[in-house]
């Protein structure tokens, strides 16, 4: 065996076995602990690490433009959207600790709708004929205007959530994706998180045959348009399972569950790569002001933070998106 051979199983060793230190010396950021071989799209899904799970090191993505503070404690978050049942299945991991399960993490998920829209930004629509607030009409779902679709769960002793909701919508140029946040040292208050570091930022991905049977059921059907391919994304950094690509089972009939594993450093501040990918806001028109708050009938927000750099390369002329603004209950 040469020095060569030696040195590359001693990086493969540190990618598949990692540390903090390691991750930190080759500057390949957060560290996801998932399946080596990518995301798995048949079988059952995969629970936490097993004979096939290694960690391996993984980088932060943008948390785009549509963030909210405040989102809900609660296992379905979909408030009354309609669309096909999925159940979204997270398991996190110390990554300091041998990759162990990490309890009492919080998780953070947040998506769009089956027309491409995000909860709290009534005025953003996407490209296409849609229903919704974006072109005037109105959203007889009955789904609070400024929390579906998002919300937090607590891990338990393995290390796992689960989250009740609806497969995503789409926009260009995003194929569909959902958004995640994992948090510790925080703490539950008003049904909501606060305080506590941000550990790692993410964004959740779909293999197009799943779009490709949603998208030609109702109510997704009344999204008119292309959707956007994942080879096309500009987040997705086609790296499978640990660049997001979720493990899928399931029907479009009785609904689908995806499952990934990821790996924090729980004392690590990791918000989010502003440069890492370009997401975008919904051609069809970016948030004019701040996001809706309070109650309906209330008064309007009185800031209007920048769009998240890096989530759109170049944003429409005098528009803004927050990245922190709150969801009221």
């Amino acid at each position: 065996m040469t020095d060569s051979d030696k040195s590359d199983i001693t990086r493969r060793r540190v990618l598949a076995l990692g540390g903090a230190a390691a991750g930190a010396a080759m500057g390949l950021g957060v560290s996801s602990c998932s399946s080596d071989s990518g995301a798995r799209t048949s079988g059952s899904p995969a629970h936490g690490a097993s004979g096939t799970d290694v960690c391996v090191l993984n980088s932060s993505v943008t948390e785009g433009s549509y963030y909210l503070d405040g989102a809900l404690f609660r296992q379905d978050i979909t408030d009354g959207k309609k669309g096909v049942p999925l159940t979204v299945r997270l398991t996190v991991r110390d990554r300091t600790g041998s990759c162990a399960p990490l309890g009492d993490a919080a998780v953070e998920i947040w998506h769009c709708d089956a027309a491409g829209h995000y909860s709290g930004y009534p005025t953003a629509g996407p490209v296409g004929a849609t229903p919704g607030p974006a072109d005037g009409s109105t959203d007889t779902s009955g789904a609070g205007e400024r929390t579906y679709l998002r919300g937090y769960r607590t891990t338990g002793d393995d290390g796992t959530v689960e989250f009740t909701t609806v497969f995503p919508g789409w926009y260009p140029p995003r194929a569909p994706h959902i958004h995640v946040k994992v948090h510790t040292g925080g703490t539950s208050t008003d049904r909501t998180y606060q305080g506590g570091k941000v550990n790692w930022t993410g964004q959740l991905f779909f293999d197009d045959r799943y779009g490709d049977e949603v998208y030609g059921t109702s109510p997704y059907t009344e999204h008119t348009g292309t959707p956007t391919r994942l080879t096309e994304d500009t987040v997705y950094a086609g790296g499978g399972a640990r660049d997001g690509l979720m493990a899928v089972t399931g029907d479009v009939d009785k609904g689908f569950t995806g499952t990934l594993t990821v790996a924090v450093d729980p004392e690590e501040e990791g918000r989010g790569a502003d440069t890492v990918g370009a997401g975008s806001l919904p051609p069809g028109g970016a948030p004019s002001g701040s996001p809706s708050t309070g109650t309906p009938s209330g008064p309007s927000p009185t800031a209007t933070p920048a769009v998240t750099p890096g989530d759109t390369p170049t944003p429409p002329p005098d528009s803004a998106a927050s990245a922190s603004a709150t969801a009221t209950p």
